[in-house]
């Protein structure tokens, strides 16, 4: 016998945001993934359908499914003794900077909590806390794609072990080019060729980046923004993982953007501009200037809303 069933969307998030690595994270509006669960009073969790963009790519045992695992976390924290049944539709890329597995993960436990729970009042630290474990699974324990995916806006993440969330008000009406080449970048992989130590004048000023570039959001300091947004630690290292990178990031500082890096893992590069037609510009010179190369684009807002009822 079914018992209840509710479906969530997740936003794409912007991990890193350039010089905040593991600690800053951005949301986007118009690309999410969305997660659909259904209680059953027996069997085991499973994963009925996963649809969309790579879905074949997306495995099917819950116990290896970011969604799956999440929405099982949740359905534990709020002592359900119910089996969860999980469709699953992807708007965002594996493994493609876009926070995909944050999405699911987060999609999942919120759509586990609204099936369960229906309306009623959950504190936001389970929903967090239930999508990590379906994000650790996949991409490792952190939350700079969790946190905006759940929150919206700009988040800081000042600790993850206990979690610790900073919310950054963003009041201008700033705008993102995202475009996704056609390779893959694993994250796990992304994260093994950073160094463990770094030299302390190169530290400090990576600090000083992220300090200013959160104050320039806050504060709506466009030329803060273009001096801040400058990644020393993760992008020079990962750059090579990503064909024709420092000509598609002239690309987007010459059709007017404030910063461009990698979001997140990559291969996504990531442009801020202050319109709508700014970044549509720099959408289109970053898709030039990938030449061969086949790309996507998604030109959006800042989402300013978080995962939410689908």
């Amino acid at each position: 016998m079914m018992t209840g069933k509710a479906a969530a969307f997740a936003p794409a998030t912007i991990g890193n945001v350039g010089p905040g690595f593991d600690v800053l994270g951005l949301a986007v509006e118009g690309l999410g993934d969305r997660v659909t669960v259904e209680l059953a009073d027996a069997g085991a969790d499973e994963v009925v359908e996963v649809t969309g963009r790579d879905a074949g790519l997306v495995p099917r045992e819950a116990a290896r499914n970011a969604a799956a695992i999440a929405a099982r976390a949740m359905l534990d924290r709020l002592g359900a003794s119910k089996s969860a049944r999980i469709w699953i539709e992807k708007g965002l890329p594996l493994a493609g900077g876009l926070g995909g597995s944050a999405a699911s993960s987060v999609a999942g436990a919120l759509a586990a909590k609204l099936a369960a729970a229906g309306d009623a009042s959950v504190p936001e630290l389970w929903i967090l806390e239930a999508a990590l474990a379906g994000e650790a699974a996949v991409a490792g324990r952190h939350l700079d794609n969790i946190a905006p995916c759940i929150y919206g806006g700009l988040t800081l993440v000042r600790s993850v072990e206990p979690p610790d969330i900073v919310k950054i008000p963003v009041p201008a009406d700033w705008w993102l080019a995202l475009v996704t080449p056609a390779v893959r970048v694993e994250t796990k992989a992304a994260r093994a060729i950073l160094p463990k130590a770094w030299e302390q004048a190169e530290w400090v000023q990576q600090m000083a980046n992220t300090a200013s570039l959160a104050w320039a959001f806050a504060s709506s300091d466009a030329a803060l923004v273009r001096r801040s947004l400058d990644d020393r630690y993760a992008e020079p290292r990962r750059a090579s993982l990503i064909p024709r990178f420092a000509e598609v990031k002239a690309a987007a500082l010459a059709a007017g953007a404030l910063g461009c890096s990698i979001s997140g893992s990559g291969p996504t590069v990531f442009a801020l501009a202050e319109t709508k037609t700014l970044a549509q510009a720099c959408a289109a010179g970053m898709q030039k200037a990938f030449g061969e190369i086949a790309s996507t684009a998604h030109v959006g807002a800042i989402s300013r809303s978080g995962a939410r009822p689908a």
